[in-house]
């Protein structure tokens, strides 16, 4: 380090307190050519991008408008900006923004150029805008003759992100696992839709990155500008970048190579939203002259949370060798329980939060959003504060949470003709649409379930199937009747859980999902003695779940997904919902990404980490998860079995007869085999780590080495 450099650093360790590692000062000195830093968690990201970029234009005199960072969110991009202006105040300000705003230019100032009008759709519903959801809506609806529901909706928007990122051509668009019917021609028509159904091409935010890759690729002159116009990038967790961005960027550095890509591949996951970690491992093909630097050194968790957190992340084979490490001291061990049943999970945080003086760095992480609907009632009830940091608590306009509503308005007034129009068919009495245009013709106002035994021609099987429902109906009193026993009748009286099943299994929901939302509608019901006030809490908790991720109060306990997590810390962090099928999921292919998960998780506590599950979940047993297993192994492996297995899914129960497939040779491009779950398939393409399959629905990915091992596959018989 030459003297111009060491006075840099030493007036920065003077003026800021900063003061950096080896690692992170080469980081910052490496300016010239492709760099790939990989940063651990709580390892000074940050910092160190700050430094490096204040270092170019303070010690190297390049002027700041020549440099462009390129970060994952808008979040991400105002706090470097607010942290580059705290750290340098004196300098002008540098351009942070999100790769879609760099892409929007490009094409806004392309079309404008070609006098070609245009506008953006956007993904709300917002008043006066064109809006995505709306469009899919109406072509979903007029495809299926149904409405579209708010799941498949989330679902099918993802799934379009996926395509355009991903850069996938129209004959591959069938192969994304997106259970959506017809979800193929419902974004072929959607794509139609955006340059033929207005006076205007219209464009949503991944159409931007397409076409300003496009417009690059075709317009020499167009990226010859852009390529002028920056002279340093830098790309921010680009982990979670997809291929189309990766073009973008590679387009506009071709020329002098000086990128500065800042990543971790053990925090990727984002995969189901097109972005590809295979990236950062083959970054040396790309850029063969790059350097690259492991900043490994943990500043934000204790000892006691760092080390197992490291062996932990080292089950996966697609990553650096890197080895994360703290010199912070231990401190508590991690914790581990396990509750006999889910219902006591949010009775035990509250009696393990609700003495804590200092609650405000603390939080909940889960894997979905249903699970902070228990927490947020008992934590309500108990007077804790809390903040809810994802926008979009769904559940309570989810159309189950609503059936279940109707079926109980029913019980007020059942010759409420409109209610019972929203029920009928959830009844599992299979009255048809034919049968209600009848009903509605009656002209007495009476009872539907009577209306529908004197004056509707039925199928011989429907009168008494109706009798009793009308027999239930009458012996429910609106006042009196618990919302719990009401929550039975509309179960299994009424037979909702049955068609909750077929419905599952003719539109592809998830049944377990559609089962648990009723699961825990029943826990709100427990502390409610009427419908009315279980009509009332429901409303009361979605505007506590709306204000409390508005205004984020001083001592407020954070509850927040897994994904959202990223990036955050707490002091204390408690993982819920730690059972097989949630975390990791039932999907065998994404093993890695479910460990990297639990590891971004995990890494979010600083002093105190606690691991929760439990051995029942409502009515069904379930097995604690195996990542919580092989944690407490790590930690504990006295108490476990000394034989450590070598993936996490070795302890999975084993197959095996006469015609399983044990050897990769066996496995036949265009042979016909048996999968122990998914059944009968077509082998498409085998590699050394993958094996690609066609059922009669989907085609699925699954790990080589799990399949051997663990006997999934079998020949078909002769």
């Amino acid at each position: 380090m030459n003297g111009a450099q060491k006075a840099f650093f030493e007036e920065k360790e003077r003026s800021l307190g900063v003061r950096l590692n080896d690692v992170q000062t080469q980081a910052v000195l490496q300016t010239n050519g492709p760099l790939l830093l990989l940063a651990s968690p709580g390892s000074g990201k940050t910092t160190t991008i700050i430094m490096r970029i204040g270092y170019m234009i303070e010690a190297l005199g390049v002027n700041p408008s020549r440099i462009k960072a390129v970060t994952f969110s808008k979040a991400s991009a105002g706090d470097m900006k607010s942290r580059f202006a705290k750290f340098f105040p004196h300098l002008p300000p540098v351009d942070f923004s999100t790769i879609h705003s760099l892409a929007f230019q490009v094409v806004r100032q392309t079309l404008e150029r070609q006098g070609i009008s245009y506008g953006i759709i956007e993904e709300s519903d917002k008043p006066g805008v064109v809006s995505k959801k709306r469009v899919l809506r109406e072509i979903f609806e007029q495809l299926n003759g149904s409405k579209i529901t708010e799941d498949q909706l989330d679902e099918l928007l993802t799934y379009i992100t996926f395509i355009k990122n991903k850069m996938l051509p129209e004959q591959e668009w069938a192969i994304a696992e997106v259970k959506v019917p017809r979800k193929v021609e419902i974004l072929q028509r959607y794509e139609e839709y955006k340059r033929t159904g207005s006076d205007r091409l219209l464009i949503d935010f991944d159409d931007m990155l397409l076409m300003a890759n496009d417009i690059f690729t075709k317009n020499r002159e167009v990226l010859a500008q852009y390529q002028r116009r920056y002279d340093y990038y830098l790309t921010d967790e680009s982990q979670d970048t997809s291929p189309v961005q990766h073009a973008i960027i590679a387009k506009l550095v071709a020329v002098h190579q000086n990128l500065c890509v800042v990543a971790d591949e053990d925090q990727a996951i984002y995969s189901w939203r097109g972005a590809e970690p295979d990236y950062l491992l083959n970054f040396r093909k790309i850029y063969p002259e790059a350097h690259v630097l492991l900043m490994t050194q943990n500043y934000r968790s204790s000892a006691t949370i760092v080390e197992p957190a490291n062996i932990f992340i080292q089950r996966n084979k697609k990553r650096y060798n890197k080895q994360m490490f703290t010199e912070n001291p231990a401190a508590e061990p991690i914790s581990f329980k396990i509750l006999e049943n889910y219902n006591l999970q949010a009775k035990y945080l509250v009696d393990q939060l609700k003495n804590l003086s200092k609650r405000g760095s603390t939080a909940i992480l889960y894997r979905n959003n249903t699970s902070a609907i228990p927490l947020m009632d008992a934590f309500d009830r108990a007077g804790l504060p809390f903040y809810m940091k994802d926008s979009t608590i769904r559940f309570f306009t989810h159309w189950v949470v609503e059936d279940i509503k109707n079926f109980m308005r029913l019980a007020y007034n059942t010759k409420n003709i409109t209610v019972f129009e929203k029920v009928y068919r959830k009844m599992n009495a299979y009255i048809t649409p034919t049968q209600l245009k009848a009903l509605q013709k009656v002209p007495d106002d009476g009872c539907v379930f009577t209306q529908l035994l004197e004056h509707v021609e039925l199928k011989d099987y429907q009168p008494e199937y109706i009798k009793r429902i009308r027999k239930t109906y009458d012996s429910i009193q609106f006042d009196k009747t618990t919302p719990t026993a009401m929550l039975e009748h509309i179960r299994y009286d009424f037979g909702y859980e049955r068609t909750l099943k077929k419905m599952s299994e003719k539109l592809g929901f998830n049944y377990e999902n559609l089962l648990d939302i009723v699961n825990v509608l029943g826990l709100i019901a427990r502390h409610t003695p009427t419908m009315t006030e279980f009509a009332g809490r429901l409303k009361q908790l979605e505007n506590l779940a709306r204000s409390s991720h508005i205004k984020n109060e001083l001592n407020a306990i954070t509850l927040t997904t897994l994904h959202s997590s990223k990036g955050l810390e707490f002091d204390r962090v408690y993982l819920i919902d730690l059972i097989e099928g949630i975390l990791p999921s039932e999907a065998e292919e994404e093993i890695e990404e479910e460990t990297r998960l639990f590891y971004v998780g995990i890494t979010r506590a600083i002093s105190h980490l606690e691991l929760i599950s439990y051995s029942k979940r409502f009515k069904t047993s379930v097995v604690p998860s195996i990542f919580m297993k092989a944690l407490k192994q790590i930690v504990s492996p006295q108490e476990l079995p000394k034989k450590t297995p070598e993936s996490p899914r070795k302890a999975l129960k084993q197959y095996s007869n006469e015609r399983t497939i044990t050897t990769e040779s066996a496995l036949i491009v265009g042979s016909k085999v048996k999968h122990v779950i998914f059944g009968e398939g077509e082998i498409l393409a085998v590699t050394s780590s993958t094996i690609e399959m066609s059922f009669a629905t989907r085609i699925k990915k699954f790990l080589t080495d799990t399949c051997l091992q663990q006997g999934y596959l079998e020949t078909m018989e002769d």
